[in-house]
C-alpha cells in the first residue's frame, strides 16, 4: 500500500542509494512549502504566460540539451546557432544596425558584463583608472552589486520625488571626466515607470560615456505593447547614446530561469566584456560570460520558448497585462487609503496605503499588516520598505495568468486593508532604535549579531515567523550598513549544515 512521502531533513552525507521514484516524491513534498508559480497569486518572482503546454516544451528543450556544454560552440556548434537566433531576434527587436550581444544566466550577469565592459572601455579608450558608475536611486541592486565586484565608485543621483522617475539634469550634473557608464532603467523595478533615457543618453553622448538602460524587465514587454498600441517612449539602442541595453527572457518573454541578453551598440564595445587566457598549460580560454562551463539548456528552452510563441503571440499576451493593468490601477485608486506611485508603464504596480481613509502619510505598519493579511488570503505582494524620503509600497508584477484574478485581488485587498486598519500599530521600541543606531556592523561579534537576529525574529533555525510585520518595521528602522549586516546573517544562517 502506497505511503505518503516523508520530507528528511538536511543531510551530512549522501545515502547508499535510493528509488528514483522516492528522490522525485520528496522534491515534489519540498514544493509544498513554496509559493505558487502558476495560477496568478504570487505577484513577484514568477512570470506566467498562462499558455498550455509551454512548461511542457521549455522541459524538454532543456531536457535535450542538458547534457551539452556551452563552453566551447567549436565542440557544440548548436550551442552557437541557438544563441546567434536568440540575440539576433533580440536585436531585431531593440537594437539598431550592427547591435551584438551575448546570452547570459539571468539580468544580474547582464548588467555585471555591461559594468565590466564600461569599466574596460573607460580604461581602454579614455584612460580612466579610477572608474565611477552614476546611478539614479531606483536603479537595481545588480549595479551596487557590479561595482563592489568591480571596483566602480557608485554615484547615486536623488530621483524624482512625486513620478519617481530619474532626473536628467540631475543626472547629467553627475557626470564627471571619471564617469565610465550611466544608467536608465525601462522600467525600474521598485515602481514600475520609465525613466526619461532619451534625455539621460543624449547628456551621457555629449561628455563621452557609456549609457546603458536595464530594460530586464520591460525589454521584451514594451515592444510588444507598442504593437499592441500603447504609447511607449524611446528606450533601445535606437536612442542616440544609448551604448548596451539588458533584457531578460525569463520575465516576459516567459522562458524559464535563467535567461537574459545583453546587447552592445557594436562588437567593439562587446569585446570590453569578453575575458580571455592563453597563459597556462590548458586549453585557450575564451568566456564571452562570467560562467565558463554551463548548460546549453537554458539556451535551449529560451530559444524554443521564443520560437514557439512568437511575434503575434507576444502582442497578444501585451495586450492581455495591459489590460490586468488598467483593470488593477482602477481598482486600487478606487479604494480609500490606497495611493499608486507614479505611473506603471509596463507591467508592474507599486502602491502605498495611507494612515487614514481619506488620506494622509504613507503608514508602515499598515501597510506591512496589509501585505501579511494578504498572504493570509493566498497572495503573495511584495513588501518594499523605505529609503531615502521614497515612501514605503507593495510591488506586484502583473503576467498574463493574472487577468482572471484581479477582479479577487482587488476584492480582497480591500477586505484585507479593513483588517489591518483593526490590528494594533507595529512600532520600534525608541531605546532599541537607539542603540542599533550606535552600533558598528562592523564590528559585531558573533554573539551580538545573533542577539539582534533573534530580537528581529530572524532566528535561521526557528524559520520566518508568520507574520513578517514586526521584523520589517524593525529593519526599516535600523541603519543602511546594520540593516545589510543582518540580512547577510540571517540568509548565513538559513544556508548552512
Amino acid at each position: 500500500m502506497p505511503t505518503e512521502p516523508t520530507v528528511s531533513g538536511p543531510t551530512r552525507s549522501l545515502p547508499a542509494g535510493r528509488a528514483a521514484a522516492d528522490v522525485l516524491d520528496e522534491l515534489r513534498a519540498l514544493r509544498q512549502a513554496d509559493a505558487p508559480t502558476r495560477g496568478g497569486r504570487t505577484f513577484a518572482y514568477v512570470y506566467d504566460a498562462g499558455l498550455d503546454g509551454l512548461d511542457e516544451l521549455a522541459a524538454a528543450a532543456y531536457t535535450a540539451y542538458a547534457t551539452v556544454n556551452g563552453l566551447d560552440p567549436t565542440v557544440f556548434p548548436s550551442v552557437a546557432r541557438l544563441e546567434n537566433d536568440l540575440v539576433g531576434a533580440v536585436a531585431g527587436l531593440l537594437g539598431a544596425p550592427g547591435a551584438q550581444g551575448t546570452f547570459t544566466s539571468g539580468g544580474t550577469e547582464s548588467i555585471m558584463l555591461a559594468v565590466k565592459a564600461a569599466r574596460d572601455q573607460a580604461r581602454a579608450v579614455r584612460g580612466i583608472t579610477a572608474p565611477q558608475l552614476v546611478l539614479p536611486s531606483t536603479a537595481h541592486a545588480a549595479f551596487h552589486k557590479a561595482a563592489h565586484y568591480l571596483g566602480l565608485e557608485v554615484v547615486v543621483v536623488p530621483v524624482d520625488p512625486v513620478g519617481f522617475r530619474a532626473d536628467a539634469d540631475a543626472m547629467a550634473a553627475a557626470l564627471t571626466d571619471r564617469t565610465a557608464l550611466v544608467v536608465a532603467s525601462a522600467p525600474s523595478y521598485a515602481h514600475g515607470v520609465i525613466d526619461p533615457v532619451a534625455e539621460i543618453a543624449g547628456a551621457a553622448a555629449r561628455r563621452g560615456v557609456l549609457c546603458h538602460v536595464d530594460a530586464c524587465i520591460g525589454g521584451w514587454l514594451l515592444p510588444h505593447l507598442r504593437r499592441a498600441g500603447r504609447e511607449v517612449p524611446p528606450f533601445d539602442l535606437s536612442v542616440p547614446g544609448v551604448t548596451s541595453l539588458s533584457v531578460d527572457l525569463h520575465k516576459y518573454g516567459y522562458a524559464d530561469k535563467g535567461a537574459s541578453v545583453v546587447l552592445y551598440r557594436d562588437a567593439e564595445l562587446r569585446r570590453h566584456q569578453y575575458f580571455a587566457h592563453a597563459a597556462w598549460p590548458g586549453y585557450p580560454v575564451v568566456n564571452p560570460t562570467v560562467q565558463g562551463t554551463k548548460s546549453g539548456g537554458l539556451l535551449a528552452q529560451a530559444w524554443a520558448v521564443l520560437q514557439h510563441v512568437g511575434e503575434d503571440g507576444y502582442t497578444a499576451l501585451a495586450g492581455r497585462v495591459a489590460e490586468a493593468s488598467d483593470r488593477l490601477l482602477a481598482g486600487l485608486r478606487e479604494i480609500d487609503g490606497v495611493r499608486v506611485l507614479g505611473e506603471p508603464a509596463a507591467g508592474l504596480v507599486a502602491f502605498t496605503v495611507l494612515d487614514g481613509p481619506a488620506g494622509g502619510a504613507p503608514d508602515l505598519s499598515l501597510l506591512l499588516h496589509l501585505a501579511d493579511e494578504m498572504r493570509a488570503r493566498g497572495w503573495y505582494l511584495q513588501p518594499q520598505l523605505s529609503f531615502d524620503g521614497l515612501p514605503p509600497n507593495l510591488h506586484l508584477t502583473l503576467t498574463p495568468a493574472t487577468v482572471g484574478q484581479v477582479a479577487s485581488l482587488v476584492e480582497d485587498l480591500g477586505d484585507a486593508l479593513v483588517s489591518a486598519r483593526a490590528l494594533p500599530p507595529v512600532t520600534v521600541d525608541p531605546g532599541l532604535a537607539e542603540l542599533a543606531a550606535g552600533l558598528d556592523p562592523e564590528t559585531l561579534g558573533p554573539d551580538e549579531v545573533a542577539a539582534v537576529l533573534a530580537f528581529a525574529g530572524l532566528a535561521g533555525d526557528a524559520g520566518l515567523p508568520d507574520r513578517m510585520a514586526p521584523v520589517l518595521v524593525l529593519l526599516d528602522a535600523l541603519p543602511g550598513p546594520l540593516k545589510e549586516r543582518l540580512l547577510t546573517e540571517f540568509v548565513g544562517s538559513v544556508f548552512h549544515v
